[in-house]
């Protein structure tokens, strides 16, 4: 099994594109695009990261066994994310309670008007 030995040129080339990239995430975090600003930002960053993944981790020139093992990783992410995403989508299926009334909150039942103070004296302690 052979080395493939890639050209400094092309690191340079790849080099040069990720610091554009770059450039271009910080010049459109201060663009006002809406709601696509994350869209854009996140396209941004799959694009850097398949260049690092290509070139940097050789995985362009690599055994068929390195693809497979990075796309078992990115379909296992895919999941996580799939996962995250049914839970926050779901959350609202069950009705959540009202809350505490004030009364409830000080001690006093519901249906009772007497405050604390107004309490027999039989229940208070010596």
């Amino acid at each position: 099994m052979s080395e493939h030995v890639v050209s400094p040129k092309i690191y340079v080339l790849v080099f040069l594109t990720l610091i554009a990239l770059t450039a271009l995430t910080t010049a459109v975090a201060f663009i006002d695009l809406g709601p696509f600003n994350t869209v854009i930002a996140l396209a941004i960053a799959v694009c850097k990261m398949l260049l690092v993944i290509l070139f940097f981790m050789h995985v362009r020139y690599g055994p068929n066994l390195t693809k497979i093992v990075i796309a078992a990783g990115f379909f296992w992410l895919l999941i996580l994310i799939s996962l995250t995403l049914g839970d926050y989508h779901t959350r609202d299926w069950t009705p959540s309670p009202s809350g505490w009334s004030s009364q409830q909150a000080q001690g006093t039942p519901a249906g009772s008007s007497a405050s604390p103070a107004q309490a027999s004296p039989a229940s208070a302690a010596p």
